[in-house]
């Protein structure tokens, strides 16, 4: 059995290698850095007198496929269709004179999820904000969070234009998808590369 599963994942590997977009990770524009720590991934950004940083993890970035019942339709030549990593993402806004960082936790909401006219044209929505101690890993419970679900539209807009203002708009997101999706791909082909030499392992 084992010699079956491993002769399978070396074809599998194959083939996501000849699908694989990008041999190195895309770039997102606007002089962002990009650290990759496994499967999180950090972009930094330092403006006058503030550093910005955004971190997403690409485990369970992938949204579930709901379409069940096409794959026993699809024909054996059909690629299948792309798989797009929509990570939740952080956005945290450092500036130099404060001990506070300004946090706001985003994310792509689902297609279903379209707000009504005004807020259609933004690809990602801010979930909630808080303050944080700055250089604190763990972020306290105690600190006042503010979900966006019941919050004065007017508010919402002014949060996402701070964020535009710091890089962090539509393009952005898109670029981050871009780059999510080669990272979530290229740490694939590395499991099942890492599960074959598993399996073969006497």
């Amino acid at each position: 059995g084992d010699k079956a599963f491993a002769q399978f994942l070396t074809d599998e590997i194959k083939e996501e290698k000849k699908i694989q977009k990008h041999k190195s990770l895309p770039k997102v524009s606007g002089g962002w850095e990009l650290e990759v720590h496994g499967t999180e991934a950090k972009l930094v950004r330092k403006i006058a007198g503030e550093k910005i940083t955004v971190t997403f993890n690409i485990n369970n970035s992938i949204p579930p496929s709901d379409d069940e019942d096409t794959a026993e339709e699809q024909k054996p030549d059909e690629q299948e269709p792309d798989l797009t990593s929509t990570p939740n993402f952080v956005v945290e806004v450092i500036k130099d004179d404060t001990k506070q960082t300004l946090v706001f936790d985003c994310h792509y909401p689902e297609d279903e999820v379209g707000h009504e006219g005004e807020e259609e044209s933004d690809i990602f929505t801010i979930r909630e904000v808080s303050f944080q101690p700055t250089g604190e890993s763990d972020w306290k419970d105690t600190n006042y969070t503010l979900n966006t679900d019941s919050l004065d539209w007017a508010l919402y807009d002014h949060l996402m234009d701070f964020l535009a203002d710091r890089g962090v708009d539509n393009t952005f997101a898109d670029e981050l998808i871009e780059l999510s999706t080669a990272l979530e791909h290229q740490e694939y082909i590395k499991f099942l590369e890492d599960l074959k030499s598993f399996v073969k392992c006497q």
